[in-house]
């Protein structure tokens, strides 16, 4: 299955780790971010207004869209099912 974090972009369900909101980032995700950002990990796909980003197993991405949707379509294909 795939994941759709828009603007054109698709990816494995199967590759993604997390999907956090942006607003919510604490010292230890903004640590991160900036970390993945100095080492040229940081696809940005939400047009320079993130609302998310999802970690993936290769890059992280930003993304428009809220984390919120994200999840409800990733939990639509089995990601974060607890059974």
């Amino acid at each position: 299955m795939f994941l759709h974090l828009g603007a054109d972009t698709v990816i494995p369900l199967k590759d993604v780790i997390a999907i956090s909101d942006m607003k919510a980032t604490g010292s230890i995700n903004q640590e991160f971010l900036t970390t993945m950002h100095e080492e040229q990990m940081i696809v940005d796909i939400s047009g320079k207004s993130p609302k998310s980003f999802v970690i993936t197993d290769k890059v992280v991405y930003l993304s428009a869209i809220s984390s919120l949707t994200l999840k409800k379509r990733a939990t639509g294909y089995g990601f974060g099912d607890s059974e």
